[in-house]
């Protein structure tokens, strides 16, 4: 089966230089592929992609200010807020050439097939 994937064309060059900045980043970049397919939370980002606490909480907050990824929560029984985090990209498309930066973006949609 063919999939057929929906990209988004970036135009601001300041939201390209934010979208190669966490192509550069490996922390931004392990993040992101860690909550492509389920929400998680900032203590398990950084046990499972091996990121020192303080740094995941300073990426997640860069990629959410971004827009690059979502935000759910909740509040836990003993008062204690919860916070979980999903890639809102599946991939991110550059292309360099004859002067110009083209930039894509294909989002991460939430359908199952």
């Amino acid at each position: 089966m063919q999939v057929l994937l929906q990209t988004r064309p970036v135009q601001e060059d300041t939201a390209k230089d934010v979208l190669l900045e966490v192509l550069a980043d490996k922390y931004s970049r392990a993040i992101l592929e860690s909550t492509l397919e389920m929400p998680k939370s900032t203590i398990d980002l950084s046990a499972e992609c091996g990121i020192p606490i303080s740094t995941t909480y300073r990426r997640i907050q860069f990629l959410h200010h971004n827009k690059l990824l979502g935000i759910s929560g909740s509040i836990s029984q003993d008062g204690k807020k919860y916070f979980l985090y999903k890639a809102k990209v599946k991939s991110i498309v550059t292309c360099f050439g004859n002067g110009t930066l083209d930039v894509e973006i294909v989002p991460n949609s939430e359908q199952k097939n």
